[in-house]
């Protein structure tokens, strides 16, 4: 069988179970699997999407130590994490070293102390704004560039899975996707873009060569589909969804 067919393969198999799966505990089973063929005995996915902006949803699934996840809870290693930092900011892989934790030490020295001595990351975003971060590890055996030139498409297309799969599972589970939910007009979407670029409804109707009455309709129209309380709070809803 050809390299390209074991791949595809591979990835047609992981795709099924991680965009299908209906709980998180499904979900979760099929990335620590996936993780487990790839030589990790580790894997953590966390998620947090954009909205809502004042208590963003944020979900968080491993399979570390009880005693490592109630230490990186108490120490708020969360804040000093150079992974998390990193993922925040860009989508490039990154694999572990002294280098990347120089500045957070007691957080390298207490990991390795809990057997996780050996780790990548991936983060990912979707068009909502959504930004998840995969972490694989294990305690022994570094990764070797060799491993990395085999494994690195597998391990870098199950981070864009992994969101896909746990996007999927929260918008089942909220009965809804927020983004399809939201479908604007041409219209509503121009009146908005004009709005974000801080244009009055009148000035608005003047470049769009309609009255500041239909302007306000075509805003109210957005009000109501995107659940915003004001112009302001709709411009950057939309913003964030993707839309404008």
């Amino acid at each position: 069988m050809a390299v390209d067919e074991d791949f595809a393969n591979w990835q047609d198999r992981h795709t099924l179970a991680l965009t299908t799966a209906t709980t998180e505990a499904a979900f979760f089973a099929a990335l620590s699997g996936a993780a487990r063929e790839l030589g990790f005995d580790h894997c953590a996915y966390g998620m947090r999407a954009r909205l809502p902006l004042s208590n963003p949803k944020v979900v968080l699934l491993n399979n570390y130590s009880q005693a490592w996840q109630r230490r990186y809870h108490d120490q708020h290693y969360l804040a000093v994490d150079p992974t998390v930092a990193h993922g925040i900011r860009s989508v490039l892989p990154l694999v572990w070293s002294e280098e990347l934790f120089r500045n957070a030490r007691p957080l390298w020295e207490d990991a390795r102390a809990h057997g996780l001595k050996v780790g990548w990351a991936q983060s990912s975003y979707n068009a909502q704004g959504a930004v998840g971060m995969l972490t694989l590890a294990r305690s022994d055996e570094l990764i070797t560039p060799a491993e990395l030139r085999k494994n690195s498409l597998q391990m870098t297309v199950l981070a864009q899975l992994a969101h896909a799969g746990m996007s999927e599972l929260i918008n089942n589970r909220r009965g809804t996707d927020q983004a399809g939910a939201a479908t604007l007009t041409s219209r509503e979407i121009e009146v908005l873009r004009w709005t974000a670029d801080g244009k009055t409804s009148g000035e608005v109707g003047q470049i769009m060569s309609i009255s500041e009455r239909t302007v306000n309709f075509h805003i109210n129209n957005s009000l109501g589909k995107l659940g915003a309380v004001n112009k302001t709070a709709a411009v950057i809803k939309a913003a964030l969804l993707g839309l404008l």
